[in-house]
């Protein structure tokens, strides 16, 4: 059976490979305590937790040198969702 050509009704396209957010890599960090504080205080000031404000940080550096893969997606929300998506009737 040969496959099918091009353009063809019959084949859908492959939609692009996301990874669910629960396959998300975890990874040990050491940093220097001063460090980690400083981050610490800055992830509180933008509400959010050091590990986003980690993910935030790499995002904006890789983004900046070119280097975001086009597949990664945008961040995760997290936190309680916005007030028009809360069952609203």
């Amino acid at each position: 059976m040969s496959p099918a050509p091009e353009g063809d009704p019959a084949t859908p396209p492959t939609p692009p490979r996301r990874r669910p957010q629960q396959q998300r890599k975890q990874v040990l960090l050491r940093l220097d305590p001063l460090v980690y504080e400083a981050l610490a205080r800055w992830a509180g000031d933008e509400l959010r937790s050091a590990n986003a404000q980690i993910e935030f940080l790499l995002r904006r550096a890789l983004g900046e040198a070119g280097r975001l893969p086009g597949g990664a997606g945008p961040m995760p929300r997290r936190g309680r969702p916005p007030l028009s998506e809360e069952g609203e009737e």
